[in-house]
């Protein structure tokens, strides 16, 4: 029998210790901290995700019935759920965000070279938000409605991977568009958005940082045609034009043209109309990126049912922002594990051969072999396919 690291150890091997150690000083996050660390905090919060835990004392009582193998995963300080409660409210969460910039770096420069599904030689990304439900009563600083509580989860993803390279938590009340002002935006880059994001000021700021956009059309769109280019119906294009806008407020916001492509869907026998800022890709190539953006709505999908961020172990800011970063965290670190080992399943059944076998002491390549040569072949419908790459 293997009688060296756990499965847990294992999978933080590839956590970079210095880059986080950075960013608790950065912060002064063992100012005040005299036994439990800050990344004591973090392992439990790991923990946490990994295995379901939802409740403070679920936290306590499973790792402490672990209690001999805690100093050689990492623990330091004494699991206890009052500490772990003190440190989720005190503890900058910027902490886990920073560190979480590091892991998408990293994970942006394994999966680089991944390729995606349309003929597109620029970098394709997908901007979009989730809401997350809270009780007001227990989150009152997240009010959303007169009688409901939310965060939202404003997120940029790089197609190839998917890989989440910026994310933004925010109240339920921030309205989407308000976050392209702070969206990072790469020349040549580009980004696709549903109709909620149309803002001719905001997306004319993208166009002038060189970078491109494709946006579903609001059905009120009023614009001026100045020609049409050729179409390709066999492709389901119905029209390719070259456009003005001509509303005071929309013509103040974007000063140049606009392509419009009507586009018809042919799976659902639904026309949509698109609107970018880039003239030379084919019309269908347009159609093509826009359907991309699917993957950020499997993402969240996604996230939402394997990650714990849809009930929290702390009801304050600092605990929320925390909880969501760190389940961030170990996504991209599981996403970076899958890459390096060369796991050949999807990163959903990867999850689940390390949630149930965390303090095995057994290297993961073997684990995943065997457990996949139990699996039958016929695959379940059920599951999301989007993570199997």
């Amino acid at each position: 029998m293997h009688s060296g690291k756990t499965v847990f150890k294992q999978l933080l091997q590839y956590l970079p210790r210095y880059e986080f150690n950075l960013c608790v000083n950065r912060y002064r996050g063992e100012h005040w901290a005299k036994k439990f660390s800050t990344y004591d905090q973090l392992l439990c919060l790991a923990y946490a995700q990994m295995a379901g835990r939802e409740s403070l004392r679920d936290i306590e009582t499973c790792l402490n019935s672990h209690q001999e193998k805690l100093y050689h995963i990492g623990f330091r300080g004494d699991v206890s759920r009052t500490t772990l409660a003190d440190a989720n409210e005190r503890r900058d969460w910027r902490i886990f965000q920073d560190f979480g910039h590091v892991l998408i770096s990293m994970a942006q420069r394994l999966y680089q070279s991944e390729s995606i599904a349309i003929e597109l030689k620029q970098p394709l990304y997908a901007f979009d938000s989730t809401t997350i439900d809270l009780c007001l009563s227990m989150f009152p600083w997240a009010e959303f409605r007169r009688t409901k509580a939310a965060v939202k989860m404003h997120t940029l993803i790089d197609l190839r991977g998917p890989i989440p390279t910026w994310v933004a938590i925010t109240t339920g009340k921030v309205h989407d568009v308000r976050m392209l002002d702070e969206m990072p935006v790469t020349k040549d880059a580009f980004y696709a958005m549903d109709k909620g994001y149309i803002d001719f000021a905001r997306l004319y700021a993208i166009h002038q940082q060189g970078a491109f956009f494709v946006i579903r059309a609001k059905d009120n769109l009023k614009c001026k045609r100045l020609y049409s280019n050729a179409k390709n119906k066999d492709a389901g294009v119905r029209a390719d034009q070259i456009i003005t806008l001509v509303t005071q407020k929309s013509k103040k916001g974007y000063l140049e043209r606009l392509r419009r492509v009507s586009f018809v869907d042919k799976e659902r026998n639904k026309r949509l109309v698109f609107l970018t800022n880039n003239f030379e890709i084919p019309a269908e190539t347009v159609a093509a990126a826009y359907k991309q953006r699917w993957q950020v709505e499997l993402f969240f999908k996604w996230i939402k049912q394997h990650l714990r961020i849809k009930s929290f172990i702390g009801t304050s800011v600092n605990a929320v922002k925390s909880q969501i970063w760190v389940a961030l965290c170990i996504y991209l670190l599981v996403a970076i594990t899958k890459k390096k080992l060369e796991i050949p399943c999807s990163l959903y059944t990867f999850l689940q051969i390390l949630e149930v076998n965390l303090f095995e002491k057994k290297p993961i390549s073997s684990l995943v072999t065997e457990a996949l040569k139990q699996k039958t072949d016929r695959p379940d419908s059920n599951q999301l396919n989007l993570f199997s790459y």
